[in-house]
């Protein structure tokens, strides 16, 4: 049984088949949003940041949200390994109170996510000239900025049904806001499909930048008026940037995106929209890692983990069940080095089109 699948763009698919895979040919790396979901990337993080990328001295960008900003981070830091082991040792072993509350919750985030860090990390990810780092999150307008929850609540709502009719609507009430060390560099400045802002990120914000990344509406706090960035309320980048939705053909190299389903879902509100999927051209340079079916089904549950196995496992089974996920994750990137380091397989990336959907 193979863990690992590769799908990859035509444009993607005829330069790996030429030329292999190569590090330098990438210049964007992805990480999307689905909270504990990342665990199933686990292995593949660590092959791509103490090996594959390990080296690297030309410039590659980063971008993420949510969870999936809060893992490529770790590659901005001095010690990545260390980063990323620390933040799969905190997530999947963190526990809480009965029914914990929104304060707690985000307390528990940001201490974990200072501890990924360390006392230097955020310096570390601010300055670093090689690793770009890009984190998504979305500034409230309008009512959804207000400091009550019950007119909070009424934007979230209002924001889900307009997104049906087009997701240019989610422009009426959140501003995509790109916290980047790359500064006015950054060839996503350009975009335009939804109303977006690029901010600096530097160490006086790189905390509060991923915390807002990160912020699910009413589960966490999320953050006000980040240094640096327009004044409001900063939540969840997967509302506008779930699993991406962006023109990546206007980039110089290609796009290496690792992610836990060959399943791509534009924005948050998304999800139930089945009809809503992104155009294939936007993929034409990207290369897409995914477990396979038949490995995702041998996983503890026959599925990867999510935020309800908090209500499906007791503590204990669920930290016993997201640790066997961890430790079964090695096998994706045993299967990516074998391949990188052989070219045998190569044959067998299939096009982005042949996806699951």
């Amino acid at each position: 049984m193979s863990a690992l699948e590769i799908y990859a763009g035509p444009l993607a698919r005829e330069r790996i088949k030429q030329q292999g895979f190569r590090p330098e040919l990438f210049s964007l790396l992805l990480g999307a949003s689905g909270g504990p979901k990342w665990f199933v990337l686990y292995g593949l993080d660590r092959y791509l940041f103490g090996d594959f990328f390990a080296i690297r001295k030309e410039p590659l960008m980063t971008m993420g949200s949510s969870a999936g900003a809060w893992r490529l981070s770790c590659l901005g830091t001095a010690e990545p390994l260390r980063a990323i082991d620390e933040l799969a040792r905190r997530y999947s072993g963190e526990t809480y109170s009965e029914q914990p509350s929104i304060e707690e919750i985000t307390g528990k985030m940001r201490n974990m996510l200072a501890d990924v860090l360390g006392p230097s990390g955020a310096a570390e990810i601010a300055g670093n000239t090689v690793f770009r780092t890009h984190i998504i999150a979305d500034r409230c307008k309008g009512i959804a900025n207000s400091r009550h929850a019950s007119l909070q609540k009424i934007a979230l709502g209002s924001s889900a049904m307009a997104n049906i009719l087009s997701r240019r609507t989610l422009s009426w009430f959140f501003q995509r806001t790109i916290f980047t060390n790359m500064g006015d560099m950054t060839p996503f400045l350009a975009l335009n499909d939804l109303d977006t802002a690029i901010a600096p990120l530097v160490e006086s914000n790189v905390i509060d930048a991923m915390i807002a990344s990160g912020s699910i509406p009413f589960i966490l706090e999320g953050v006000r008026d980040i240094e640096g960035a327009s004044k409001g309320l900063y939540w969840d980048g997967g509302i506008t940037d779930y699993h991406f939705d962006m023109p990546f053909t206007e980039l110089d190299g290609l796009v290496l995106y690792p992610h836990f389903s060959p399943k791509i879902v534009p924005g948050w509100f998304d999800k139930m929209l089945r009809w809503r999927r992104p155009p294939l051209k936007h993929f034409d340079n990207v290369v897409l890692l995914t477990p396979s079916a038949e490995w995702t089904a041998s996983l503890p549950g026959a599925k990867i983990p999510d935020r309800t196995d908090f209500e499906r496992y007791g503590e204990d089974e669920r930290l016993d069940k997201w640790q066997q996920v961890l430790d079964a994750s090695h096998q994706l990137a045993r299967e990516f080095s074998d391949l990188i380091s052989s070219g045998d397989g190569l044959s067998s990336v299939k096009d982005f089109s042949e996806r699951p959907v």
